[in-house]
């Protein structure tokens, strides 16, 4: 039987809702996947998935980095990016945006979600960083030091991924340049991967992220 939330409500003995994925719940201009369900609900529904052995662990980009991907159960959920093509290029967008105070702002592209006609998503990439890199990642930027205490489950769920695949989709160009630069920039110390990095340009090149408006705040 799959254990209950604690009282906080985003935390089970496997999984906790880390404070990085906050903003698809909470930022209305955030740039990718949106999710309008109770945040503790929504942590509940993929420990029971994986508890199930329905969403298994899926190894990541690092050791510390797993995914498990869940059927979508979050009626409306769009997925977070589409293909370009000569019918919507003329629509995309440019500018420079940072995901959080604590990285540089890098320049990047999206579509305005209002004028493209976007999928529903059927599936859900729940995006998985171990408790210990975390912790790490908190230590190396000052402002995030003064937080409370993570919980104890072991993996915090940092992202969430609205597709309509069942597996990763290579995450962007700047996000492993990012990694590769270190946590006090916002990344995780992964160097670069030059084959990873060249599937993600293949793959974005011909994708873009929809955003809310005309300030992109995403992966």
């Amino acid at each position: 039987m799959a254990s209950s939330p604690s009282s906080s409500g985003l935390v089970t003995d496997t999984f906790f809702l880390d404070d990085f994925a906050m903003r698809q719940w909470d930022d209305p201009n955030y740039g990718g996947t949106k999710i309008d369900f109770d945040k503790a609900a929504f942590v509940a529904r993929v420990h029971d998935a994986h508890k199930s052995g329905e969403a298994p662990l899926v190894d990541g980009y690092a050791p510390f980095c797993k995914h498990v991907f869940v059927r979508n159960f979050v009626p409306g959920t769009k997925v977070g990016a589409v293909e370009i093509t000569p019918d919507n290029e003329h629509l995309l967008r440019s500018g420079y945006s940072a995901r959080s105070d604590a990285e540089l702002p890098v320049l990047t592209r999206w579509f305005p979600q209002e004028k493209i006609d976007v999928p529903d998503a059927t599936w859900l990439d729940v995006i998985l960083y171990s408790r210990e890199q975390l912790e790490l990642e908190r230590a190396a930027v000052p402002s995030k030091q003064s937080r409370p205490p993570l919980p104890d489950a072991p993996w915090g769920i940092i992202s969430v991924k609205g597709q309509t695949v069942d597996y990763e989709c290579p995450m962007t160009p700047i996000t492993i340049m990012r990694n590769a630069l270190g946590k006090e920039e916002g990344g995780s110390g992964v160097p670069i991967d030059r084959e990873a990095y060249a599937k993600s340009v293949e793959y974005h090149r011909r994708h873009a992220p929809l955003v809310k408006g005309d300030s992109p705040n995403g992966e």
